[in-house]
Parts: C-alpha cells; structure tokens; sequence
C-alpha cells in the first residue's frame, strides 16, 4: 500500500462531511506522519493503542564486512526505529 493508497482508504471510510475532498483528507494524513516523525525525531515514543507502538533506540557500533573488497571495516553507531504490533493489530493480521 502506498501514501496515496491510504489517502484513497481513509478518505473513503470517512464520514461524509469530514474532510471537504480528497486534498484535505490527504494534508489530514500528511500532518499524522509528520507529527510521528517529529516526535521520533526528538527522541519520545509513539504509542497508537491497539495499532502498536514505535520507539527509537541506538545501535551499537559493530564491525563488519566491504562487500566489494571483504575487508573488515567499522560501522557505526546509528539511530534506528522499532515497531512493536499493538494487541488488536496481532488479532487481526492473524485472523483466517
């Protein structure tokens, strides 16, 4: 599913009266991810109950391989994000 797929998704499960078309539906979900990745930017977690949750953790600097050349070489240590499936996500990507 792309952006522009959930945009279609969300403005048609909307109620009718909620966004005036489908430009503002799409500003509407623009501002939810911009406001996601600020909040992981400055570190907090974002918790989305029952969707699931993300959080930023540090990954260590480790050694690993050039694939071109095989030599040994050091990455370094970078930010990453996590997400971690909410229970009434779980339920439903399981349900048969």
């Amino acid at each position: 599913m792309t952006k522009a797929d959930l945009v279609s998704q969300v403005y048609a499960k909307a109620k009718k009266g909620d966004f005036a078309n489908r430009t503002a539906c799409e500003r509407g979900v623009n501002a939810v991810i911009d406001s996601i990745m600020e909040a992981l930017a400055s570190g907090d977690k974002v918790q989305l109950v029952g969707f699931g949750s993300f959080t930023v953790h540090e990954r260590e600097a480790h050694m690993g391989r050039n694939p071109q050349t095989n030599e040994p070489m050091e990455i370094g240590s970078t930010m990453a994000v996590s997400f971690h499936p909410g229970k009434m996500l779980k339920e439903r990507v399981n349900q048969k």
